[in-house]
């Protein structure tokens, strides 16, 4: 839908997305650190057992203050030269293998572009496969529109134990002889679609008093997790055989700790379960034709290397992330305006009425993020794509 205004003309391409438009502005969660954070904090949940070991030295580290020896710079070995950081945009979707952290794939993927910043769009535990959106650059400014939009996992519950950590990792704490049947599966899904409570799992990144709740439970306390409200969008029974496993594929919101649903299950059936399985099909726009195995990345790196390949093949740029939210096209005239962080009035008979979060762009070109109000469009991201950025036929390829 083309919306012409005096300024020039804009044009309409994708529908509203209101949860995207709620406040993205109000905090600095678009920065770098952030997003190497962890993305959710207490809100993680979905396949997100926890940090990680990589993750929870840093935390502890992190505590111990400055003065720990541990913290100290470690020479350089062999007297490698440091490698040039260079300016990298865009996303990777990482196809996770099982017993990586997040955070020691953003490290090996930032090491990989030689990239300058680099943070993830929320954690997978270690003991989870599958997609794990990287954010490269600029593309870390569009991270919480890609945390707030919809997960689908696909997983594995065995049946009989129940284990404190809720998967695999953990000791047994309750055990059954019984085993469901596919029929009493399914009629018990209907309670666990829709908007539910859901108690988090007490291997959870949820902060209790200032605690991690995994750090708590590794020391052996019992803590009092109060119910959240999450959202299941769709749960169904994929596969039930006769080995005491049911496969199981689920679509949700932020903030579901799939490791639960099988908690939960289980002690209604009465035969307790826990995950053995798990992995990330779906986050936000990024599906799972869009990941990336590491030893394809790996391979293209040194194939670029010798001159052979790039890396912007395995890119995508920065604005799939934004694929829910309007897309505006202005002048170079409104444009200028814009990446001097100036409001551009919106006037004329054809002038937009709607209100909200817009990206901009400018023949063809993502330029900022910014809100509609007030006949004013008002920039709140301007985006710098020099340097590294997608290869034009990774936009296509994903129409």
């Amino acid at each position: 839908m083309i919306m012409p205004t005096a300024n020039g003309g804009i044009a309409q391409q994708t529908a509203d997305s209101q949860d995207t438009e709620k406040n993205i502005f109000s905090s600095e969660s678009h920065s770098d650190d952030q997003g190497r954070a962890g993305g959710d904090g207490p809100r993680a949940g979905d396949g997100e057992r926890r940090a990680g070991d990589g993750e929870r030295r840093l935390d502890e580290g992190q505590r111990r203050g400055n003065n720990d020896p541990r913290r100290t710079k470690q020479p350089r070995q062999n007297n490698q030269p440091r490698r040039d950081k260079r300016d990298v945009h865009g996303w990777v979707i990482l196809d996770k293998p099982i017993g990586m952290t997040s955070t020691h794939a953003v490290a090996v993927l930032k090491r990989l572009f030689q990239a300058r910043r680099a943070g993830h769009a929320g954690t997978l535990d270690p003991l989870a496969s599958g997609g794990l959106p990287i954010a490269l650059g600029e593309a870390t400014k569009t991270v919480p529109f890609v945390m707030d939009g919809r997960k689908r996992y696909r997983f594995t519950v065995a049946w009989g134990e129940e284990r404190d950590t809720d998967d695999t990792e953990g000791r047994a704490t309750q055990t059954s002889e019984l085993r469901p049947s596919a029929d009493a599966i399914r009629a018990l899904l209907p309670r666990f679609t829709g908007l539910i409570e859901q108690i988090p799992p007490q291997y959870s990144a949820i902060k209790v008093q200032g605690e991690r709740a995994y750090d708590l439970a590794r020391d052996g306390e019992t803590v009092e997790l109060k119910p959240r409200p999450v959202e299941i969008h769709e749960l169904t029974l994929v596969e039930h055989g006769d080995n005491g496993q049911s496969v199981f594929e689920a679509e949700c919101g932020k903030g579901t700790y799939v490791r639960a649903l099988a908690r939960d299950i289980g002690r209604i059936l009465g035969c307790f379960g826990h995950i053995c399985a798990l992995r990330r099909t779906l986050v936000g726009p990024f599906r799972e034709a869009d990941m990336i195995p590491l030893e394809e990345l790996e391979a293209l790196c040194n194939r670029a290397a010798s001159g052979e390949g790039s890396l912007a093949d395995a890119l995508l740029p920065v604005e799939t992330a934004l694929d829910d939210i309007p897309a505006l096209a202005v002048t170079r005239a409104d444009a200028a305006r814009l990446h001097r962080g100036q409001a551009v009035l919106l006037r004329g008979r054809d002038a937009p009425n709607s209100s909200g979060t817009v990206y901009v762009t400018v023949a063809g070109r993502l330029l900022a993020l910014a809100e509609i109000g007030n006949g004013e469009l008002i920039p709140k991201r301007v985006f710098n794509l020099t340097g590294l950025t997608a290869s034009p036929g990774r936009s296509n390829e994903r129409v």
